[in-house]
């Protein structure tokens, strides 16, 4: 019988977590798991694949290329692949890479443990079959914080988005099984909640019949030992303003908003059928920081669109600069098959000056970034660790999410912390990015 099955995740975070559920059901059945080992040496390797652009695309044809020929040396005995790139390209995929043993999707992912059970390596114990429970995951997370995710698909059609094309309709969790979730996870010694979605402010509607994000959160934050709970993927148009009513009240939702507005200029906004307009979004912004003082916003935006003019860029340079947004990413369209923009628009902004544009826009963020970091040097935050990194202790406010936003780094040779734990700490320097400080006594 095999025994020790390899992960290898790509894409967001939402892949992460279906990941970590198949790793806890793997492991309830006795497999050994590991995830994203430098040197997978199980006998079985599990591709998580991403499907949403063209780079992550290409990553993960490469990953599963790169696990056929360790099969072909002899060093895997079987490959399995699941996610979105299997989900969007399943005929296509099992033409081309005839030597993957198994493909799934995004959603019967699960049976490939029945599957393997069921196969000839690993004789299925029928008194079990059908007994893993979903919470019981395997964080590859640290063990103090995870990811929730609350719902899957999206009912926005937005014209360059494949997400629906992958994932289809928005599908809301039910609540007390998220509510279960993290009970159980508080139980295993997890604090911080990062709750994502490809769009949190609708979960609810298709299962309750109205927006019940704030009440999904104001009851999280009521369970014992969640300390930070931070927001992930919000949608502009009919945004739920009861939950800022909760970030407000409850000092464990942090004051922090993910929400990509990808453009400013109503002639973007209306190509990509975003539903909104550059008056909505500015009275959006100017709302939110004043029902919920000192919250950190995170935006994405994308420049190149089909049809952005000189002058729609220019409009997206100065809200930039008037929004002074504390997190900002922005990346160049590309066409995605199947989306209304690639079906209707011709991409006609030349790859040299999506660049150029990228570049500009992030240059002005970057100035921005560094004038808002400075201006904490000096105040004093809950920080919690995450980890040890050469001479420093690595931590984050509660402005900041893991691994996209800027961290604080504690010398090590002036403190004895622990990994998980919250401190008390003054920002004594800033840099672009990242901030310095001192466990207060």
């Amino acid at each position: 019988m095999m025994k020790t099955i390899d992960f290898i995740s790509l894409g967001c975070s939402k892949n992460l977590v279906d990941s970590e559920n198949l790793m806890g059901m793997f492991e309830a059945k006795n497999f050994h798991v590991t995830h994203d080992s430098d040197n997978p040496k199980g006998e079985v390797v599990v591709v998580n694949t991403c499907g949403f652009i063209a780079d992550a695309k290409e990553e993960s044809i490469n990953t599963i290329l790169e696990q056929v020929a360790r099969k072909n040396e002899g060093k895997v005995q079987k490959i399995f692949v699941m996610g979105c790139l299997s989900e969007r390209y399943l005929a296509d995929l099992e033409a081309e890479i005839p030597e993957v043993d198994g493909w799934y999707g995004k959603f019967n992912y699960r049976q490939l443990l029945e599957d393997l059970l069921k196969s000839e390596d690993c004789p299925a114990d029928d008194s079990e079959m059908g007994k893993c429970n979903v919470i019981h995951r395997k964080l590859t997370t640290p063990s103090h914080y995870a990811y929730i995710k609350i719902s899957e698909g999206c009912d926005r059609h937005c014209a360059y988005c494949a997400i629906p094309l992958i994932t289809g309709r928005h599908q809301s969790r039910p609540m007390e099984d998220i509510l279960d979730e993290v009970r159980w996870l508080v139980s295993q010694g997890t604090k911080e909640f990062q709750v994502i979605a490809q769009e949190l402010t609708y979960y609810g509607v298709d299962i309750y019949g109205e927006q019940r994000i704030a009440e999904l959160i104001e009851r999280m934050a009521d369970i014992d030992g969640v300390e930070w709970i931070r927001l992930h993927y919000a949608y502009p148009n009919h945004f739920p303003w009861g939950l800022l009513r909760v970030m407000r009240e409850k000092k464990n939702v942090c004051r922090y908003m993910d929400i990509a507005l990808q453009h400013i200029s109503d002639h973007m906004l209306t190509r990509m059928r975003r539903n909104t307009s550059k008056k909505e979004t500015m009275e959006l912004i100017e709302r939110m920081r004043r029902e919920v003082p000192g919250i950190h916003l995170r935006t994405t935006l994308m420049v190149g669109f089909p049809g952005e003019t000189d002058e729609d860029f220019q409009e997206l340079v100065d809200f930039v600069k008037w929004a002074r947004f504390e997190r900002m990413g922005a990346f160049s369209y590309s066409e995605e098959d199947g989306t209304y923009s690639a079906e209707h628009y011709e991409d006609d902004v030349p790859e040299e000056v999506k660049e150029q544009r990228l570049s500009r826009l992030m240059r002005v963020q970057q100035n921005i970034s560094a004038e808002i970091e400075a201006e904490k040097v000096g105040q004093t935050l809950p920080v919690i660790i995450d980890r040890i990194e050469g001479d420093y202790y690595i931590g984050r406010t509660e402005f900041c999410s893991p691994e996209v936003d800027p961290e604080v780094l504690i010398s090590i040779h002036d403190e004895t912390l622990e990994i998980g734990k919250f401190y008390q700490v003054r920002i004594i320097d800033s840099e672009e990015f990242d901030l310095y400080g001192i466990v207060e006594k």
